[in-house]
């Protein structure tokens, strides 16, 4: 199943993608899709749901999160290795992780606004995982049994504030709109093998990023099997797991960042598509 939130910000209704490529209303059925939807429980009552009695939306509705008050939004660095070499890194031993502000969550085709006094704003499309079943010492082994399904992350990134104010690179992390997600969760028995999905990213119509999950370091079962260790994860929360080369801090000669007036087109195979306009930072935020 694709599972999604369309509607203007603040007020998304509940919606699944249907064969068809319409959007189906499920207002009727849950009031949201959230960490509840998510759980075996949750998806089973939607799965047995005929999507042709559902109301079709018309038109071309905004897409929002796709998950309801996500209560994580964790992230993990470096975890491909040709990223890594052209970041001039090591691998890293062990997991790098952080976090991604809940504030920064942004729909997949919203604006991206740099903000106040950026230099370096950057982009990594990622595969993002959502759990659902709470995961808590998970075994390796077991692990995707914890995962709801899949979303596509833009890991928008502020670099001077992530790398030169100090070691917390939460700071260039979770500036608002942030974190673009979706257009919708995909379900991980439609998905099939998580670690062999082609990526991509596009700056105003030039191939910045191609790369596949399976150059991942860290597969997807092993972070969640480590990150357990640490955090309690709960259904509807997202880790979004790293992403391939090509960033703007990586580009040669010359390093590129973003900048007002460019276009992010990016895409996960089976995962769908984002698009975002790069505006300067306002006070009013993005509409």
């Amino acid at each position: 199943m694709k599972l999604l939130r369309y509607g203007p910000r603040g007020a998304e209704k509940p919606g699944l993608l249907d064969s068809e490529g319409k959007i189906r209303d499920l207002s009727g059925h849950v009031s949201d899709i959230t960490g509840a939807e998510l759980t075996p429980e949750g998806l089973a009552k939607i799965a047995a749901i005929d999507p042709t009695t559902l109301p079709v939306v018309e038109g071309s509705p905004r897409y929002g999160v796709p998950i309801g008050n996500v209560g994580k939004f964790l992230a993990i660095g470096l975890n491909f290795a040709d990223h890594a070499k052209e970041a001039g890194l090591e691998p890293p031993p062990e997991p790098i992780f952080f976090t991604k502000a809940i504030s920064c969550l942004n729909g997949p085709n919203d604006q991206v606004m740099l903000p106040k006094g950026a230099e370096k704003g950057d982009w990594e499309v990622e595969l993002g995982v959502v759990i659902g079943k709470r995961a808590r010492y998970v075994e390796q082994s077991e692990a995707l049994d914890y995962v709801a399904g899949y979303v596509l992350v833009n890991d928008v990134s502020e670099r001077a504030f992530q790398k030169e104010l100090g070691s917390q690179w939460d700071k260039g992390k979770g500036c608002d709109t942030f974190g673009p997600v979706g257009p919708w969760v995909v379900t991980a028995d439609e998905v099939g093998d998580c670690q062999n999905l082609d990526m991509w990213l596009d700056l105003n119509g030039k191939r910045m990023q191609t790369g596949n999950s399976k150059t991942m370091i860290f597969g997807v079962a092993e972070l969640i099997a480590y990150m357990s260790r640490f955090v309690t994860l709960e259904p509807g929360d997202i880790l979004t797991t790293g992403t391939p080369p090509g960033v703007g801090e990586g580009q040669k000669p010359e390093k590129i960042f973003l900048k007002p007036g460019d276009v992010m087109t990016l895409g996960i195979e089976k995962l769908g598509e984002q698009r975002q306009e790069v505006i300067a930072w306002t006070k009013e935020g993005v509409s």
